[in-house]
Parts: structure tokens; sequence; C-alpha cells
């Protein structure tokens, strides 16, 4: 959930900038030379043509960089070339809790495959109980024999997945994980129609195959 503007320190929250096409790591590297924590999470893709195949380093949330300390210096972040805007709600900055941003980090920076995943609605969660990612909480899906850990960002209606053993996992219950995987469609977000994965009332839910 949304946490209040007021009740955190702007030097150590986290916002998220909406970028041109295809300007995701410029926009990156500017906010880094102006002194911004940025977070850009990157995953492997090979693309395949006629003659040839090349590994490419891509977005995880096409159009999006996390960035640290836009509430303190949001005319530095606005005025940076390749930046529409930092995502807002009503007048505020919108900000991301910590603990979305930090399950991104831990699974991007695991030696496990990480990648995009339709976001998911508040369904049964689970809990990792051993390994390099014990404690992250998300929704287990899979696909054939592969299992993956789906972690959300509300703010974004976006997720990524981490592939996981299902041995080492326990299920939550009938609750979302630590409330974070909800979709919360009564927040009014400053966000251009073309910046939706697809409209919010199509919401998809990906179950075990």
């Amino acid at each position: 959930m949304l946490n209040e503007v007021d009740q955190i320190d702007p030097a150590l929250s986290w916002a998220a900038v909406y970028t041109r096409h295809q300007h995701e790591k410029i926009v990156a590297q500017m906010l880094t030379a102006k002194n911004f924590e940025v977070f850009l999470p990157l995953y492997d893709s090979v693309r395949r043509w006629k003659d040839r195949r090349k590994l490419l380093s891509l977005p995880l949330f096409p159009g999006y960089v996390f960035v640290r300390g836009a509430l303190e210096r949001r005319l530095l972040v606005v005025t940076t070339p390749g930046i529409h805007m930092i995502l807002s709600q009503g007048d505020r900055v919108a900000i991301i809790p910590d603990e979305e941003i930090q399950a991104i980090q831990r699974a991007v920076n695991s030696s496990f495959q990480v990648q995009p995943h339709p976001f998911l609605k508040c369904g049964e969660g689970v809990r990792v109980i051993r390994g390099a990612l014990s404690g992250m909480e998300g929704i287990l899906v899979r696909k054939k024999n592969v299992f993956r850990l789906v972690l959300s960002v509300d703010l974004l209606s976006q997720a990524v997945a981490v592939e996981v053993d299902a041995a080492d996992v326990e299920p939550l219950g009938n609750h979302a994980p630590a409330g974070r995987l909800c979709l919360h469609p009564q927040v009014d977000l400053q966000l251009p129609d073309s910046a939706l994965p697809f409209h919010r009332n199509q919401w998809n839910v990906t179950g075990a195959a």
C-alpha cells in the first residue's frame, strides 16, 4: 500500500519516473550523474534474427526508472532529458514501498533467472524459506515444470518473476503476501494511458498449468 509522504524521509523514499521509449538507461545514467540513487532493474533476453542471435540487457519495467530522493529535488528530476514525468498521486509524488524495491533488488542480484510477468491480483501467496531468496514473499506460479515467484510493484501495476524451487517455499494462507500484491483501483495516479500495460479492469490471474 502506498505510504503517506508526510510519514517518510523524502531523502530515503523511492519514486518512479516515466521515460521516453527506450530511454531508461540514458535517464538512469543522467540521474546518477546528478547524485541520485537510481535503480534500473535489467534482465537478459536472447533476440533471434534469421542469421544470428544476440543477448540483450532489457529493462524489467519498460519505460520506468526508480529514483530515490525525487521528493527533495523534484526539479532536478523533471528537467532531466528523456523523462516525461514523475508518477504522482494527486499533487504529491507517489511513493513506492521500500519492501517492493528491496524484493526486486534481491531477485535481480540473485543467481536466478528473472523476467517480466503479468501483474497479479491479491491471492494466495508463498514465502521462500531457504536459499538466497529466503524471506521473500510473492505468488507462486507454474509453467510446465518451472516454478516462479511473482513480485509486484503496485504503483506500476507490473510484476516480475524469479525462478524458485517449489520445495523452498511455504504457503501464507489465503492472504496476499505482506499486503503488497493487492490492486488498488481507488488510487488516482497521474499516469499517461500509454504507460499502462493494459486496462485496469482487465487483470488476469496466472494459475498453475
